[in-house]
């Protein structure tokens, strides 16, 4: 059975972005809704509160412009996928195509780390953009725990000290 290829969303990007943060492939419902994390139990709007004062109860475009105004910039890795259902482990993986990462990183060089949203967004990011960009050894980068509400191995604490780690410092 073939699921269908599904395209993900456009980046939300600032003035100035420093930190880029990546997620993998939106799940159905920010696909559905097309907006970052709309999964009601998704950490990331919640952590996003908690450091950077922005009320979850704000109008999604409103969140996205404090978001940028902190000078974090949202996208995915993946641009097009066959993944039936909103798990990453769906993911086909001879179906990736990836987001043109290294062009932004062309026209943004003081985007200075980078931040993963889970493995997966690592791993692809490593798998197809990584040989790309290996000129830009001034780029740290930072694998964080999901904020899915699959990803449930860790508590909300101990995930929000690394967000924070990674984000504040």
């Amino acid at each position: 059975m073939q699921s269908e290829l599904l395209t993900g969303l456009a980046p939300i990007i600032g003035a100035r972005p420093r930190i880029l943060l990546l997620g993998s492939m939106p799940g159905a419902a920010s696909l559905t809704e097309q907006r970052y994390y709309a999964h009601p139990r998704n950490l990331f709007w919640p952590f996003m509160q908690q450091l950077f004062a922005i009320p979850v109860e704000l109008e999604y475009r409103q969140r996205c412009q404090l978001l940028t105004e902190q000078g974090i910039a949202l996208w995915d890795v993946i641009a097009h996928c066959e993944r039936p259902g909103s798990l990453d482990s769906a993911i086909k993986k001879s179906s990736v195509i990836c987001n043109t990462i290294p062009q932004l990183l062309e026209a943004q060089p003081q985007i200075l780390k980078i931040c993963f949203n889970g493995s997966k967004a690592a791993e692809e990011f490593k798998r197809h953009l990584l040989p790309l960009i290996k000129h830009r050894t001034d780029i740290e980068y930072f694998q964080l725990p999901s904020s899915s509400p699959a990803h449930a191995s860790q508590s909300k604490e101990a995930k929000l000290e690394l967000w924070a780690r990674a984000l504040l410092e």
